[in-house]
């Protein structure tokens, strides 16, 4: 393999650790129950609410596992909620490139605030965020800030239960796929 060549596949090599076998993926039951208690913890943080009370849908990923040194990667599963219905599984895989070093398990809920965004993520055969809606990263700061009125974009993201040593968890370059989980 030439040197161009592995450069360019050195992303996707950086994340093949992070990557669970078949075997190790968990079941439809164990996602439904981390799922769960995520919301139960966002639920609980005061600033949040306005997302609750105005989101068409909430995706989900109770766990991402990402790390690396220079090339990164980043992987999870979680659940679209609509109400109180479960309406499809996703995994969240990712790759990148640059001045990074660590490792880190976070959540990541991605708050739908309109239809046409939730269409955009539901018809794509796997969704590359950048390509579609903008996704706008609440960190607290914003978080506090926002109320109903002051919602006007389209999907909102709020980052929580971090874990490691890694500086953020970042979307750029991340797509998300429907899948069935067992």
């Amino acid at each position: 393999m030439n040197r161009r060549r592995l450069i360019a596949h050195l992303p996707a090599l950086a994340a093949l650790p992070l990557l669970p076998g078949a075997a190790e993926a968990a079941t439809r039951r164990e996602i439904d129950a981390e799922v769960a208690i995520a919301l139960e913890t966002l639920r609980g943080m005061e600033h949040v609410r306005p997302l609750f009370q105005a989101a068409h849908a909430i995706l989900v990923f109770p766990r991402i596992i990402s790390g690396g040194f220079i090339v990164g990667g980043q992987y999870g599963e979680g659940a679209l909620i609509r109400g109180h219905e479960t309406e499809g599984h996703y995994r969240i895989a990712g790759a990148s490139f640059g001045l990074l070093a660590g490792a880190q398990t976070a959540g990541i809920a991605m708050f739908f605030m309109n239809e046409a965004s939730l269409r955009a993520l539901m018809a794509a055969d796997g969704w590359e965020i950048g390509t579609g809606p903008s996704v706008v990263a609440l960190d607290h700061g914003l978080q506090a800030n926002a109320s109903i009125t002051t919602l006007r974009e389209p999907v909102y993201s709020i980052t929580f239960g971090q874990r490691g040593l890694m500086a953020a968890l970042a979307l750029n370059g991340t797509k998300i796929t429907r899948f069935r989980p067992d």
